[in-house]
């Protein structure tokens, strides 16, 4: 099964970023192309038809949005942190698990109308998901769904993001849960 597989790929990293936080390092998955591409097409398999754009958060967001987008082949859009996009930006700031942060998209990112799908590599809060559609929604576009591989359970994302389509190939304990 495709969840346990990539259960089996996590590295757990106590106290990083700060003390108290269980890191989960995804490079397991992206190291093995056959599981990576697996995890690619069950996304894009559950989104068919439904999406015209994907923003993908930066940075480990990126290396999924990218391969999904030219799995489907529609744009890509980047969700940028604070300083990196010249010209007219959107932003939004959220909370993390441990901190603070803001995302910001190019003010023509993305067009009226479209239907976007929001990825990143992982799901624990929900609120750097949050903050992405509200910048998709700021810029007129509306939220198709929501793609993690992974989500944390027991950190509130169901509520934070109540309403939207939310897909984590795997679910996983937090730390502490």
């Amino acid at each position: 099964m495709l969840a346990d597989r990539i259960a089996a790929s996590l590295v757990s990293i106590p106290d990083f970023p700060t003390p108290g936080v269980l890191f989960r390092d995804l490079a397991g998955i992206y190291a093995d192309p056959e599981l990576f591409g697996a995890s690619v097409a069950e996304l894009s398999q559950r989104f068919t038809g439904r999406f015209d754009a994907v923003l993908a958060v930066e940075a480990r967001g990126f290396v999924l949005g990218a391969a999904l987008a030219r799995h489907e082949a529609r744009p890509l859009i980047l969700a940028r942190k604070p300083g990196k996009l010249p010209g007219e930006v959107l932003e939004e700031s959220y909370s993390l698990e441990y901190g603070t942060n803001t995302l910001q998209i190019g003010r023509q990112a993305v067009f009226p109308g479209t239907r976007v799908l929001v990825v990143d590599d992982l799901l624990a809060t929900g609120g750097t998901f949050a903050a992405a559609a509200r910048l998709v929604s700021a810029a007129g576009g509306t939220v198709a769904g929501m793609a993690a591989l992974v989500s944390l359970a027991g950190l509130g994302a169901e509520r934070t993001l109540g309403g939207h389509d939310v897909v984590s190939l795997c679910e996983v304990p937090a730390a502490g849960s």
